[in-house]
């Protein structure tokens, strides 16, 4: 059996995590946005376990290979923490996890606009989705991003 066929995909709410998980999945996000980043800033933010806040996980030999948060807020949808494990690059990971969240977006809710604040040189990437700029490139944390907007 090949890794990217033992892909477990999981579409969570933050009630349905439990601490290992969580655990994991913060584990990761430190180890990208904070350490090979290097960008310093609150990664735990008070979000991840609020309201009808979600986490799409592809989990790999028990570790998160795939992670994306889903903020739920008054007008939109806002897709984060977009992140592939470096373990698991090369496994062609990011278009899945984009189309796991964008399937949880349109089933918890439905017509809801669907934002995300893209690193700019992954404009394309998102472009290729269905996302468009909404907002000029604008600098968040020391690295360049761009608002976006999903359009069917």
């Amino acid at each position: 059996m090949s890794e990217s066929s033992s892909l477990h995909w999981q579409d969570y709410h933050h009630s349905e995590l439990n601490a290992a998980q969580i655990y994991a999945i913060l584990a990761l996000r430190s180890e990208v946005f904070v350490v090979e980043q290097a960008c310093v800033y609150q990664d735990i933010d008070g979000q991840d376990l609020a309201g009808e806040n979600r986490h799409i996980v592809a989990w790999l030999g028990g570790k998160p290979a795939a992670y994306a948060r889903i903020l739920r807020h008054e007008d939109d949808v806002a897709i984060g923490r977009v992140i592939v494990a470096p373990s698991a690059r090369g496994l062609k990971l990011g278009y899945q996890l984009m189309e796991q969240a964008l399937a949880a977006c349109q089933k918890h809710w439905p017509g809801e606009r669907i934002a995300i604040s893209a690193q700019a040189h992954l404009q394309q990437f998102y472009g290729r989705l269905g996302f468009v700029a909404y907002t000029e490139i604008y600098d968040e944390d020391g690295i360049a991003h761009v608002g976006m907007e999903f359009k069917v």
